[in-house]
């Protein structure tokens, strides 16, 4: 189940298991992806571009802390 949460007007969106990420994201929003390496964090572009930092994360609340300190700088 998708989980949203609002940082300075950026919509952090936490996919659950199974959800694909477009479906769910639009340009300007940041996904949370969690698979059997950590927790991925994926910036939605125009068009449907995705970039990601490169490693995950190895828990959920250092990826949010991470996403949230993003939208802090206007992703």
């Amino acid at each position: 189940m998708t989980t949203i949460v609002k940082h300075r007007g950026v919509k952090i969106v936490v996919l659950g298991a199974g959800e694909q990420l477009l479906q769910v994201c639009k340009a300007g929003d940041i996904g949370l992806i969690e698979d059997e390496q950590g927790w991925w964090i994926k910036f939605i572009g125009d068009g449907g571009a995705i970039d990601c930092y490169g490693q995950p994360y190895p828990s959920y609340n250092e990826a949010l802390w991470t996403a949230k300190a993003a939208a802090e700088y206007g992703v």
